[in-house]
């Protein structure tokens, strides 16, 4: 199975610019549009699907983000040769879940996470859940290492636009972080407690620092390693809506090593991340409690 091949199957979504990426990744993946193709102008591509111009930009930006086009100025955009490259970047919303099934079909599983919060790989890892409680992955183990800012610590981000010692925000991702973190121990732990996994481990430490990539690391074979891009959003803190300065986990895009590749590159990349990893865990982390 290809990275986007859940991508490109079963029904379109819902909202329009995503439904639009989706038809487009659908002409690519059955041969419609083949790598070095132009993709239709905006013009056209706003009368074939009925949108405003925005929503076909939205829709070609995300493909772009994926790895699925190029776009050059004012010549248009291009379907590019995913064959040519070891892994295309993609959206952590998109490509997580696929890296960490396929993970999932090995005996013994190892998962390293190390993130602002653990909403993306708590997304990614609903449909492996799934397919183990479905008999579909027979995994005989399963440990998992969540790496976490400190809910005490002084984070640079998320921070008021307006304000900087407004420690609202801070107090929102304090609760997002922990909210999460029980969501994961509870989903893989139940593994265990229904005898679906006969060893299952989830333990959980915090650092004092503002995460500025996230990074996943699986099996001690691959590691995907994304930037976070700091945006302005309104987030409602509150009775109101509030300005800040964030980051967004689903939206950062994920460059995937494997230390199976032919150049070593790769298996450099992998095994550095694993010992940065191993340096931040064994050192300055502390167990987070989630349950008094």
């Amino acid at each position: 199975m290809s990275l986007h091949e859940s991508a490109v199957s079963g029904s379109p979504p819902d909202v329009p610019y995503l439904r639009i990426a989706w038809e487009l990744r659908q002409d690519i993946d059955q041969g419609r549009l083949e790598p070095g193709d132009q993709l239709p102008t905006q013009a056209a591509l706003v009368r074939r699907f009925d949108v405003s111009r925005a929503t076909v930009q939205r829709a070609l930006e995300e493909l772009r983000r994926e790895g699925w086009i190029d776009s050059q100025q004012g010549r248009g955009s291009y379907v590019l040769d995913r064959s040519a490259a070891h892994s295309a970047p993609e959206a952590a919303g998109v490509g997580l879940t696929e890296h960490i099934d396929a993970a999932f079909q090995a005996t013994r599983v190892t998962l390293d996470s190390f993130s602002l919060t653990a909403e993306t790989l708590n997304s990614a890892l609903q449909e492996p859940l799934h397919r183990v409680r479905r008999g579909e992955l027979r995994p005989d183990s399963i440990a998992v290492r969540l790496l976490l800012p400190s809910p005490d610590a002084e984070l640079a981000l998320p921070k008021s636009v307006a304000d900087e010692a407004d420690d609202r925000p801070l107090r929102r991702l304090r609760r997002l972080t922990i909210s999460q973190a029980i969501t994961l121990q509870s989903a893989v732990g139940a593994l265990a407690d229904s005898g679906h996994v006969a060893d299952v481990v989830v333990d959980i430490r915090t650092v004092q620092v503002t995460p500025l990539h996230k990074l996943y690391l699986l099996n001690g074979t691959d590691a995907l390693f994304g930037y976070y891009e700091v945006v302005r959003r309104a987030v409602p803190l509150g009775a109101q809506e509030t300005e800040i300065y964030d980051v967004l986990g689903l939206d950062a895009t994920l460059f995937h090593y494997s230390a199976t590749a032919d150049d070593g590159k790769g298996a450099a990349f992998v095994h550095s991340s694993q010992r940065w990893f191993d340096s931040l865990w064994s050192t300055i982390a502390k167990p987070l409690t989630l349950f008094e």
